[in-house]
């Protein structure tokens, strides 16, 4: 209960305003006079005014940040270009293109699109169904719109940065006004497209538009996790092969521990490896160069530049710095160019024209060793602080040299158990399992494209989930390479796994392939997606996946015209429920 209090008779009030302050102050609680005493304080500290109502706040600039995205990369700027928008003051609304209706462009307000290039300049797969909307006559004119665009690409691709280039192009043709220019971005991306996002956003604010301080009071200090700046050294824990010795291809299963690393992952994501390259490759490169083996230039050439990928650009930059009017010629006409990159590498550019150059102007005509992604073949549930990878062993031979995958024979190779490799988890958020645990699920896969289906089936078996689940696997030889086998019918056997189709390419005259199980089992395919079934796919992107892409548009086709089949396969991507991991 509060003290009363009382003003003394000597105040400067009269005596009836000191009888009516007794009666406030007297009863007033220690808050109430706090309140007063501040009250009043402010009052003599400047001349008071009267109140008045607060005009309303200015409306923010509409902006959309438009994404395409395949491996996880254009969603990851996207999301911090939404960052840099919101300190500017926009509005901002993140869209994935997999997402994306024609109508919400006219209401998008300005357009910053970042758009990736999948395989040989195609879309990323959940983009495919809003991409051929909106190359369309069914596409809306949008004068009035400004937009720009952030192309993600891989330069050894002839199709370099093609989708963003036809994102591009359509918008000036649909009457969107171009507020930058494009820029198409190689392996090496990241400082590029923070500067040009943070011009890019400059361009579009309102002249008047003040920076918002912005504060993120939910945001608690946590250990970092392993990322590609600073990846975690993994020891390998089990190492060994999958494949008989009689097999065409070797196949391995490395398990890697990561206790200490604060990797956690989902089924479905990939492992990143930080790769090296062959120590043998390095040396037949120094010495094509003429230059001693040091150290420094050792270590750049292993692990951080890529030394067997060769673009048209490393063609021209080399006949630049070496002056030579031979590669010059060769380099400017493009069939001939393209006839000699043809399964070529860096050594086989030295070789072709020798000539003696510093280590410097060498490594400035390289690319940076990018990481690898391998789909992680187990589930935290069942493995604990581990994650499982299913590794090709890549060789073969071109242009009459040997040649020798990166990643896959490092970890084939160079690296058995104790060994370590730098690796950090890329999620993937779009190859996941339903949320709703008793939904069925039909997984198709060939050769190492079988290695989420294993961290499925974990993930399914630990939680109990009730959902039918259905394999759909190929490769070419039953007895020799059969990956997982043993696990794989055990799975069936234990009710796990609900369905197994096998295609084995070689065991017979004529070639099976998983696109052939599925137009056999049709009717089952369509019975299981009826009852919301979501059909998933990993694997080759060139061949089997454009042969199951065909064979599904016939299914839904259903006897009618190949129009009809791929609207309902637009569909079945548009719903989240056909999903592709494919490489």
């Amino acid at each position: 209960m509060s003290k009363l209090t009382t003003l003394p008779a000597s105040a400067p009030f009269a005596p009836e305003q000191i009888l009516a302050l007794n009666n406030v102050f007297g009863s007033a609680s220690t808050v109430q006079r706090a309140w007063l005493s501040g009250f009043l304080a402010g009052l003599d500290a400047g001349e008071a005014k009267p109140a008045t109502a607060a005009a309303p706040p200015a409306e923010k600039a509409k902006l959309t940040i438009l994404y395409a995205t395949e491996s996880g990369n254009a969603e990851a700027l996207a999301a911090k270009a939404k960052q840099e928008a919101a300190k500017r003051g926009f509005a901002t609304k993140l869209l994935d293109m997999g997402d994306a209706t024609l109508d919400q462009l006219k209401t998008a307000g300005s357009i910053l699109a970042i758009v990736s290039t999948w395989g040989d300049g195609e879309p990323p797969q959940r983009a495919a169904p809003f991409m051929r909307a909106f190359m369309s006559d069914a596409a809306p004119r949008l004068e009035g719109v400004k937009f720009a665009v952030l192309a993600l690409g891989d330069s050894s691709y002839a199709q370099f940065c093609e989708t963003g280039k036809q994102v591009d192009a359509r918008f000036a043709a649909l009457g969107a006004i171009r507020a930058a220019y494009r820029i198409d971005l190689d392996l090496d991306y990241e400082a590029q497209a923070k500067s040009w996002i943070a011009s890019t956003l400059e361009t579009l604010a309102p002249k008047d538009a003040g920076s918002v301080i912005h504060v993120d009071f939910h945001k608690i200090p946590t250990t970092e996790a392993a990322s590609k700046t600073a990846p975690f050294a993994a020891e390998i824990l089990a190492h060994h092969k999958l494949t008989s010795e009689r097999a065409d291809s070797e196949t391995y299963h490395v398990e890697l521990a990561l206790a200490g690393s604060g990797i956690t992952y989902e089924p479905g994501d990939a492992l990143a490896v930080v790769p090296q390259n062959d120590p043998a490759l390095v040396s037949e490169i120094i010495a094509k160069l003429g230059l001693a083996p040091e150290p420094d230039l050792t270590e750049a050439l292993t692990s951080r530049y890529d030394i067997t990928t060769l673009t048209a650009k490393q063609m021209k930059d080399y006949a630049l710095i070496t002056k030579d009017d031979a590669l010059s010629a060769l380099a400017e006409d493009a069939a001939k160019r393209n006839e000699f990159l043809n399964g070529r590498q860096i050594i086989d550019l030295l070789e072709a024209f020798p000539h003696r150059i510093d280590p410097e102007a060498f490594t400035a005509l390289l690319r940076p060793l990018a990481p690898r992604s391998y789909s992680i073949a187990s589930s935290q549930k069942s493995v604990g602080e581990e994650a499982h990878l299913t590794v090709a062993r890549v060789a073969y031979e071109s242009a009459g040299r040997a040649r020798k995958g990166v990643a896959s024979t490092l970890m084939s190779d160079r690296r058995k158990a104790g060994g370590l490799l730098d690796v950090f988890v890329k999620p993937n958020q779009h190859f996941r399992l339903p949320k709703d645990p008793a939904a069925p699920i039909v997984m198709i896969g060939a050769g190492t494209g079988v290695a989420p289906y294993r961290g499925f089936l974990q993930e399914r078996e630990a939680t109990g989930a009730t959902g039918k689940n259905w394999l759909i696997f190929g490769h070419r030889h039953f007895l020799y390479d059969f990956l997982y086998q043993l696990e794989i019918q055990a799975w069936l056997q234990s009710g796990v796994l609900s369905r197994l189709d096998l295609a084995t390419s070689r065991d017979q005259p004529e070639k099976r392939y998983v696109q052939h199980v599925l137009w056999e089992q049709r009717d089952a395919l369509r019975n299981q997606l009826a009852k919301g079934a979501v059909l998933y796919l990993c694997g080759d992107a060139k061949a089997m996946a454009r042969d199951v892409d065909a064979t599904l548009v016939r299914i839904f086709a259903d006897g009618k015209d190949e129009a009809a089949g791929q609207s309902a396969l637009d569909a079945l991507i548009t719903a989240g429920r056909y999903k592709k991991d494919v490489y």
